[in-house]
């Protein structure tokens, strides 16, 4: 038990942490008051104090100081504990005209002062005071197109019930919110307000005099009002409405001196996204390339889209391009982003060209570009892509020993038979007869070639390219008797390229199509039937 008691202890003393006073604040909960009327003196300081440790005495020349009370808490989350002392002192001015609040020393920590403005009684005091509209500009002069950003602040004392904050009015302009309303506070003239943002994008569409018709608010919020005779507040609602001022804008036309699609931005950069490790690439084998452009300061719609040319030997597949503007860091930034699937169809080494977006500097006013340098790669296929590709009947019959049997045992037969199941294939929409595949030209087992076809139709029929081109390179490697690429199956005849081509096409293109079944499996059936001289070599080789 003693153990547990002074482990406790020990627990306490390190989790505790050391308390020393940082900050003291003063704020008032009105500005301006009315002479002979009480207001509310708010004095917090950031550590547990004595009640004794704020000295009103230096109040007393300017203002008739009433009751003060005193309160303390003490937060903790995740361990991390807060305390605070608040005074709040009633205080009533003894004249009329801009008073000031010293400040307040507590430990060698002080308040700020505050000005107060003290109006005669009967007098309205201002409204706006306690609900009003600061805007802000990034520029007093703009070009054709460039994003003009309009911060809008709404200052609030009392608190907001409902209303409406309304964009302000532009003709002859694009405008639209940026990001989302920010929620903070602030302290003016000692008084707490709280303070919603809201910031617009204005786009200038011709040159010319900008005219923004100031933002406004328009709302019910509660006062705090006095019941007649007698010595307690309470709470009622007003109708409030506050606009900003009108401001204008000069907006400059394209300079003439400009080459290339407009773009002002105050900032302008292209990135690129590459696969790094990777030094050489195979023929076939999709690079997934993506480039993007990033401007500061203006909106993604004026963005020009990215062109990239590309050798001869390489395809492009680009997907669909993403814009997208956002806030980071007080700035509007807007991005454009281009991903691009380039296929290789043969070896050698190629250049990817340099990227070169325009754009206008409003600052130093002149043109400068945005480049992406020039990259080289190197493209390899497999030894066999580099040869010729053998003709079927120059495979050794070895592989093929276990059919011969059959072969000649009903040679005769199989002939007429073959030339009545290629005319029935053709007309039943590629309905496969296991049969056909005994007297194929290239041998194969017939429980391979069945599947090997149906695996592409049933592909095809699911719309399914990536699964249909591996199903075309399963069967023509079992066909052929070697592992075959898809360059080597597009060099074995011109409809098989035509078909194969597509097939790539289909796979990276931006939308899904249906798929072209019926020109794929002709190529297939038709280089199965190709050329009657190779079956007379065969036969001339049999028979010396």
């Amino acid at each position: 038990m003693v153990i547990r008691i002074l482990c406790s202890l020990l627990l306490f003393i390190i989790a505790s942490p050391a308390f020393a006073l940082s900050q003291v604040q003063a704020t008032v909960d009105r500005n301006p008051v009315v002479a002979g009327e009480y207001f509310v003196l708010d004095i917090v300081a950031d550590d547990d104090l004595n009640a004794g440790a704020l000295d009103t005495s230096i109040l007393l020349d300017d203002f008739i100081v009433g009751r003060t009370s005193v309160g303390r808490s003490t937060k903790m989350v995740n361990f991390d504990t807060t305390r605070e002392t608040r005074w709040q002192v009633l205080l009533s001015p003894k004249s009329m005209g801009m008073v000031t609040i010293p400040s307040f020393n507590i430990k060698g920590v002080s308040s700020n002062p505050i000005n107060l403005k003290v109006i005669q009684q009967g007098a309205k005091a201002d409204e706006r005071q306690n609900v009003f509209i600061k805007v802000q500009t990034n520029a007093s002069e703009a070009y054709v197109g460039q994003l003009i950003t309009y911060k809008v602040k709404l200052y609030l004392a009392v608190e907001l019930q409902r209303g409406v904050l309304s964009a302000p009015a532009v003709e002859g302009a694009q405008i639209k919110q940026i990001g989302e309303d920010k929620d903070s506070s602030e302290i003016l003239d000692g008084r707490r307000f709280r303070v919603i943002e809201r910031t617009y994008g204005i786009i200038a569409d011709l040159p010319g005099e900008l005219v923004i018709n100031g933002a406004s608010f328009s709302g019910d919020v509660l006062i705090e009002s006095q019941r007649r005779g007698g010595m307690f507040g309470f709470n009622e609602s007003r109708p409030m409405q506050t606009e900003a001022e009108r401001e204008v804008i000069q907006v400059n036309s394209i300079p003439p001196s400009y080459q290339g699609k407009w773009l002002v931005s105050d900032i302008v950069m292209l990135k690129e996204t590459w696969p790094e490790d990777i030094s050489e690439f195979e023929v076939g084998s999709p690079i997934t390339r993506t480039v993007s452009l990033i401007a500061s300061n203006t909106d993604d719609t004026s963005l020009p889209d990215i062109e990239i040319p590309l050798a001869e030997g390489l395809k492009a597949y680009p997907e669909k391009p993403v814009r997208q503007t956002f806030v980071r860091d007080n700035q509007v930034v807007s991005q454009y982003s281009l991903t691009t699937a380039i296929v290789p169809t043969k070896p050698g080494t190629y250049t990817l060209p340099e990227i070169r977006v325009p754009w206008w500097n409003p600052y130093i006013k002149k043109q400068q570009f945005a480049t992406l340098p020039e990259r080289t790669i190197r493209v390899i296929g497999s030894s066999a892509a580099t040869t010729d590709i053998p003709a079927a009947d120059s495979f050794s019959p070895v592989n093929n020993q276990q059919y011969w049997p059959i072969i000649a045992g009903g040679f005769a037969l199989l002939w007429l038979v073959t030339l009545v199941l290629w005319r029935r294939a053709v007309s039943a929409s590629y309905s496969y007869n296991p049969q056909h595949d005994i007297h194929s030209k290239d041998n194969a087992p017939r429980k391979t070639a069945t599947t090997g076809l149906n695996a592409i139709i049933h592909a095809c029929d699911r719309n399914d390219s990536s699964a249909a081109i591996s199903a075309v390179q399963a069967y023509f490697s079992e066909r052929i008797g070697q592992p075959m690429t898809l360059s080597q199956i597009s060099n074995l005849s011109a409809p098989l390229a035509s078909a194969i081509h597509k097939l790539q096409a289909d796979k990276y293109s931006r939308q899904p199509q249906a798929m072209d079944k019926k020109s794929l499996m002709d190529a297939i059936l038709a280089y199965k039937e190709q050329p009657q001289s190779h079956k007379k070599s065969l036969i001339a080789d049999l028979n010396p």
